[in-house]
Formats: structure tokens, C-alpha cells, sequence
């Protein structure tokens, strides 16, 4: 409660009191009874509440969200130049009247739904797009009254400002702006310029009319029936095609991975066949080698063919009973040494058959 409303409170009740003392006082005078004391009092308090009423009409508290325009009757242009700012403030009593101004940020909202913008119903924007397309937009406009201009918008505007500026400002610019879109821009690549265009052009109206646009809102985009079924079977199209694509990119893949896992096998058996032959060749090589050594070793020394031969036999075997008729496969040494001390061979003798049963050992 500010002072101004105290101060009309207080003129209430004085007058109220003054119009009970004056009732009394004539209420006695009227039996013919002492009423003068009454009439004073009843005068002093109407007095005292003219007064309070006066100075209720000379202050003036303006909210700190509030901008108030003075009505004059003693300025020469009939209002005062400046706008009273947020606090208390003095005018001519019965000479000056206020009207106050919201300098907050103010929303207007135009929407399809019923109950979600300030018209009841179905107040969406339509407008036509480029190619011919009928569209409807539901938008939101944030804007507030700039407090330097607060005298300019009263006296063009007065309370009308919301209905007769914003609203057909707004509307009039959305047209204009989808009319240079076709309606599939408006839907995706081009959205956004478009919003932009819209609030440059609506921020440059509304400050020519003393107001300040804080955000404009592109709150929604819808089609004609006709148009949306057309849209939604495109989309369903593209998606289709586009699992088409995805799918062949797939067995793409899967093919490339099924190359590269046969490269790799095949350069595995390559290698594995370049090691293998090499391996053999060094082996060959080796055994070449071997070969060779062992000819040096049995030019040199022909014997050791013959001893390497015996090592091979059973260390057990005493006596080895061979074939007459069949010569022996390599050349035996004599056991015992010969004239110049090397050693003759000395023949195996011949084992001898057993005898038949029953026959005579000879």
C-alpha cells in the first residue's frame, strides 16, 4: 500500500465522518435541541476531508514497471512533454489527470490451438509461399513500449497499440516474408532466414511506432491436408531409398572386408610358399654341401665306408652267416695284419649245412 492510497483512504473516512456530524447536527436541530458544537465539528471535518480528497488528486505513484503520461488542462498542448518515471510525483489537483503505461515486456501470441493465444480460436497466420503453397504459422511477438516514447505511443496510439500496430504489423510482414519462399524452403533449408528476415523487418516497424521488439517466435508451421500427405509420402519415399542405399553400402562393405580377407590369405600362402621354397633350397644347398664333404672324406679315407658299414650292424652279431653264391655287398678288412703291417682280407668261410636227422657228422 503506497502513500497515495493511505491518503485517499483517510479522505474516505473524513468525509464519511463529516456527513455523520452534519446528520447529527441537523437531527437536533430539528427537535429544537443545542446543535452549534455539531455544525462546527461536522464543517471542520468536511473541511479537512476536501483537503485530504485534493491532495489524493495531486499525488501520484507510478509503479517502477509503469510510465505515466500527464493530461493537462494548464500545459498549452493539452499533456506535458516528459513521462512521469517510477515513484511519487506531484500534479495539479483536478487540473491533471495520468495515464499509465506498461514498459514490460509485453507477449502476443497468434495460434491454431483455441485457448493458447490472446483471440479465442483459430487465429494462425495463412500465408502463400512462392511456388503457391498455402501455409499456416502460429508466431509469438515479445515486445514492449520504449519509456522515452511513452508520450508519442499515447498520442498515436493510446490503449490501441496491442491490436491496431502489433497484431496486423505482424501479420502483414509473415505474408510478405513466406511470399519470397518456396513452401519446401520454408520447411528446412531456409527456416531460419526466414525468421530473421521477419524480425528485422517487424524491429524496424515497431521502433518507428515507439516500441521495442525483444524476440519473435516462429513457433510453429503447418499445411493444407492435401500438401502434408504429399510431404509425409515424399519422406517415407526418401527413407526407403535411402535403406536401399544403406543396404547396397552394406554389401559393399561386406564385400571389400571378404576381398581383403582373401588378399590376405592369398598374400599368407604366397609368403608361405616363397618360405617353404627357400627353406628348401637350403636345405638342397645343405645337403649339397654334405654331399660334397662326405666325397672329400671317402677319397681321402675309401675304409670308412666300410667302417661306417660294420658300425651299422648289431654290436651283438659274432658271426654272420651270408649267401656263397652272392658276392658281398662292400669289401670286408682282415682281421689281422699282413707283411708291411697292413691288413688282408681274409675270406668269411662258408658256414656248413647242418645235418639231416638220423644221418652221420662226417
Amino acid at each position: 500500500m503506497n502513500i497515495v492510497t493511505v491518503v485517499q483512504f483517510l479522505s474516505s473516512v473524513a468525509w464519511l465522518a463529516a456527513a455523520g456530524f452534519l446528520v447529527l447536527a441537523v437531527a437536533r436541530s430539528a427537535q429544537r435541541k443545542p446543535a452549534r458544537r455539531l455544525w462546527k465539528v461536522g464543517l471542520a471535518t468536511a473541511v479537512a476531508a476536501a483537503l485530504l480528497t485534493t491532495l489524493a488528486a495531486g499525488l501520484v505513484f507510478i509503479p517502477p514497471e509503469m510510465r505515466g503520461v500527464v493530461i493537462s488542462a494548464v500545459a498549452p498542448d493539452g499533456y506535458r512533454k516528459q513521462p512521469l518515471d517510477p515513484g511519487l510525483h506531484w500534479i495539479v489537483p483536478y487540473a491533471e489527470t495520468v495515464k499509465l503505461y506498461p514498459v514490460s515486456k509485453q507477449t502476443y501470441t497468434m495460434s491454431a490451438r483455441v485457448e493458447e493465444g490472446q483471440i479465442y480460436g483459430d487465429d494462425s497466420i495463412e500465408a502463400r509461399t512462392k511456388d503457391g503453397q498455402r501455409i499456416f504459422m502460429d508466431a509469438s511477438v515479445i515486445y514492449s513500449i520504449d519509456p522515452d516514447r511513452v508520450v508519442e505511443v499515447h498520442l498515436t496510439w493510446q490503449d490501441r497499440y496491442t491490436d491496431d500496430l502489433v497484431r496486423p504489423l505482424v501479420r502483414g510482414i509473415i505474408r510478405d516474408a513466406v511470399s519470397q519462399f518456396r513452401v519446401d524452403e520454408v520447411v528446412s533449408t531456409k527456416r531460419f532466414e526466414l525468421r530473421n528476415m521477419i524480425y528485422d523487418e517487424l524491429n524496424k516497424r515497431l521502433a518507428e511506432n515507439g516500441l521495442i521488439l525483444h524476440d519473435f517466435v516462429l513457433r510453429d508451421i503447418n499445411f493444407t491436408p492435401e500438401y502434408a500427405q504429399a510431404v509425409e509420402e515424399k519422406q517415407i519415399a526418401e527413407q526407403r531409398a535411402q535403406q536401399a542405399r544403406f543396404l547396397v553400402e552394406q554389401k559393399k562393405q561386406e564385400a571389400e572386408q571378404l576381398r581383403q580377407i582373401a588378399q590376405g590369405e592369398a598374400d599368407a600362402q604366397i609368403i608361405r610358399a616363397k618360405g617353404e621354397a627357400e627353406a628348401r633350397v637350403i636345405q638342397a644347398q645343405a645337403e649339397a654341401q654334405a654331399l660334397e664333404v662326405i666325397a672329400q672324406v671317402l677319397r681321402e679315407n675309401p675304409e670308412l665306408l666300410t667302417y661306417e658299414y660294420i658300425q651299422k650292424l648289431s654290436p651283438g652279431i659274432r658271426v654272420m652267416l651270408v649267401p656263397s653264391d652272392n658276392p658281398y655287398l662292400l669289401p670286408l678288412p682282415d682281421i689281422t695284419a699282413g707283411e708291411g703291417g697292413t691288413a688282408t682280407p681274409t675270406p668269411v668261410p662258408t658256414p656248413t649245412p647242418a645235418p639231416e636227422a638220423g644221418g652221420t657228422q662226417p
